[in-house]
């Protein structure tokens, strides 16, 4: 009974510390998601007076009909398989070179991270001019090679590759860091015993630094597949409010702000935000199933 009233007790303190913390969550977190999961089975919905009618799952019909909505999917899609794959191994083939110069990998870490911790508009503005089709540097550096230039900006057709490679190169100072964390955490002597046993680089890396480095390997996945499904702020910069030519860049976000601030349209809006909502929870689910096998703690 004495250890009851001592663990009643603790339970009760825990919750006092995490009472304003909860409070937030529920302010700014659950209660914007039961609202968008409200407002979605409405057919007309004022936000401003908070007032719905007619409940029905028509919004999500429109949205299983929509062409435009149907394309966002695609390119959201397109843009995450293009986006997280590259982003996990670029960022480890970046920490292992950074691993074996440690005189220079303070530097290097503080140059890429800078990215990360800039507002994404601010460095999307600057890959405006990188991209521009006649002063960029970017079709500047392909006519070294005589190469035309592209219209990164202008065709469709590069739409989705413009908004990957900037997607890439601007969340990769975090990654790098979380890789050389785990780089640095694995133990040396495990090295030292499989070279005496005459494995080789190549060995040592799949049998011993990718098991042991796969919970940050998984960290950096989820990490990039769940802001991947988010993009919305570069495109809205590189494309000044709109989804790109001929709606290239439409994506799930950009066609739920379109939805909601453009049209007024809140029901729709929040049916694409709750089909997103399940997308990522469905993804997540099924990446954690997958790191079961694949994830060693």
């Amino acid at each position: 009974m004495i250890n009851q009233k001592t663990t009643w007790k603790q339970t009760l303190h825990a919750l006092l510390y995490l009472a304003p913390m909860m409070i937030l969550l529920t302010i700014f977190f659950l209660y914007p998601i039961l609202s968008t999961f409200v407002m979605s089975i409405f057919k007309n919905y004022d936000f401003y007076r908070n007032v719905g009618t007619g409940v029905s799952l028509t919004n999500f019909i429109y949205l299983s009909k929509d062409p435009l909505f149907h394309r966002a999917v695609i390119n959201t899609f397109v843009f995450v398989l293009g986006v997280v794959p590259a982003s996990v191994i670029i960022s480890l083939g970046i920490s292992l070179l950074l691993n074996r110069f440690k005189k220079v990998r303070s530097l290097f870490q503080t140059i890429y991270f800078l990215p990360y911790v800039t507002s994404t508009v601010a460095i999307a503005m600057v890959w405006v001019w990188i991209y521009h089709s006649d002063y960029g540097v970017l079709n500047f550096i392909l006519g070294l090679f005589h190469t035309k230039p592209i219209g990164w900006l202008n065709d469709p057709h590069y739409t989705l590759l413009t908004l990957i490679i900037f997607s890439i190169w601007k969340n990769l100072g975090l990654n790098i860091i979380l890789f050389l964390v785990a780089l640095n955490s694995v133990p040396r002597q495990y090295y030292l015993s499989a070279s005496l046993d005459g494995a080789s680089t190549w060995q040592q890396f799949t049998n011993i630094t990718l098991p042991l480095i796969s919970p940050t390997t998984f960290l950096v996945t989820i990490n990039a597949m769940i802001a991947s499904f988010k993009v919305f702020d570069q495109i809205y910069v590189f494309y000044h409010n709109t989804a790109g030519p001929n709606n290239s860049g439409m994506t799930i976000v950009y066609y739920l702000y379109q939805k909601f601030y453009t049209e007024n349209n809140y029901p729709v809006a929040s049916a694409a935000g709750v089909v997103l909502f399940v997308i990522i929870i469905i993804a997540t689910v099924l990446q954690n199933y997958v790191s079961r096998h694949y994830v060693h703690y």
